[in-house]
């Protein structure tokens, strides 16, 4: 790498650190005054509070990577521009084309440690920090969690009124349905026990239904314990209880599988999974929109100037994009082609007028 591709890398990663660092000071700052209204309650005391904000940092830096990234490399080009080292850079032969290039480079490699953190260190600091900060304010995990659900597998529908803790589920109604869609066996039992594969139920009362003759034949057995084979696994559970965003994509990627195998809609997963996915994408488009103002003619209008509107337009881009994946859930679109055209068409649109500027 030459001497001005490390210079320009190392502009970028200050400033986005910079950014990275106000950014979730901020939000800790906020945040950090909501919790002072629990501290006082049961064990939640300043440190507990401040543990809190702390744990849940890497999730917000995975959440708000592109704003983060843009800003910084926005930031970082501006200076370039303002101290006149840009106009150095294109006199001593980088075109604009090669100096957005590397500006895009260095900000895929931000984006891909932002989803290393996201995936891998956000999930398990975050669980952590819910789990500490309901044990403090004396709400123990399963009181939490003992609320029921409604789930699909196949061809049964299971009813559990309460979720005890993932593995011990209170009043289970498992009703099997046959190929008529007919009502063939509903089974009830007060407890189960769930090993991720299948429910272990105990004190069972299974009523059989025989619809072969003019009236229905309804026969009971009694069995101690009833063991029932199940495709979703505690991953799936605890996303019941979760928003989409809020999911690791691998979990995403379950519950899309899981849907889709028992023809339930997944639309709402999709759309989450497909913004995911093309984050790289959506940041290069902004990236490439902002920097039309960056190397822009100042005759008319400050640098200080294009810099903010390029800001506002990368931005407003983002928001624009998450407003065509809602739309594909309003109008059942492909949630894919909703995700990335936009990003396509702003990409396409502003790098052919970034190489017209770098071949004049």
């Amino acid at each position: 790498m030459k001497i001005r591709d490390r210079y320009i890398a190392k502009t970028l990663l200050t400033y986005t650190i910079i950014v990275l660092v106000v950014w979730i000071s901020i939000y800790s700052f906020f945040n950090f005054l909501a919790e002072l209204n629990s501290v006082g309650k049961a064990e939640y005391t300043i440190l507990s509070a401040f543990t809190y904000i702390v744990l849940q940092l890497p999730e917000v830096a995975y959440r708000q990577a592109s704003p983060i990234i843009l800003l910084g490399c926005i930031l970082g080009m501006g200076h370039l521009a303002t101290t006149g080292q840009l106009l150095i850079f294109r006199v001593s032969g980088a075109s604009i084309l090669k100096i957005t290039l590397l500006t895009l480079k260095n900000s895929l490699i931000f984006v891909f440690f932002f989803i290393f953190i996201g995936e891998f260190l956000a999930p398990t600091s975050s669980s952590f920090a819910e789990s500490s900060r309901s044990n403090a304010l004396g709400n123990s995990s399963a009181s939490i969690s003992q609320e029921g659900f409604w789930i699909r597998d196949g061809d049964n529908f299971i009813n559990v009124k309460k979720n005890i803790d993932g593995t011990l589920f209170s009043g289970i109604t498992v009703i099997e349905v046959n190929s008529s869609n007919k009502i063939e066996r509903v089974i009830k039992s007060e407890n189960a026990l769930f090993d991720g594969n299948s429910l272990d139920m105990s004190g069972s009362e299974i009523f059989s239904i025989d619809g072969s003759s003019f009236f229905d034949d309804i026969s009971l057995k009694e069995r101690n314990s009833y063991n029932k084979t199940v495709s979703f696994d505690q991953d799936l559970l605890e996303s019941l209880e979760k928003e989409p965003e809020d999911l690791s994509t691998w979990t995403l990627i379950k519950q899309i599988r899981f849907l889709s195998d028992n023809k339930l809609r997944s639309g709402i997963f999709e759309v989450e999974l497909y913004k995911r996915l093309i984050q790289p994408v959506t940041l290069i488009a902004m990236i490439l929109l902002a920097m039309l103002f960056i190397f822009g003619s100042t005759r008319d209008v400050t640098l200080g100037r294009k810099i903010f509107f390029g800001v506002a337009l990368g931005l407003s881009f983002e928001m624009l994009s998450r407003i065509a994946s809602a739309m594909a859930l309003s109008f059942d679109l492909n949630p894919l082609v909703s995700s990335i055209l936009p990003s396509i068409i702003v990409m396409v649109v502003s790098l052919v007028f970034l190489i017209q500027k770098s071949m004049s």
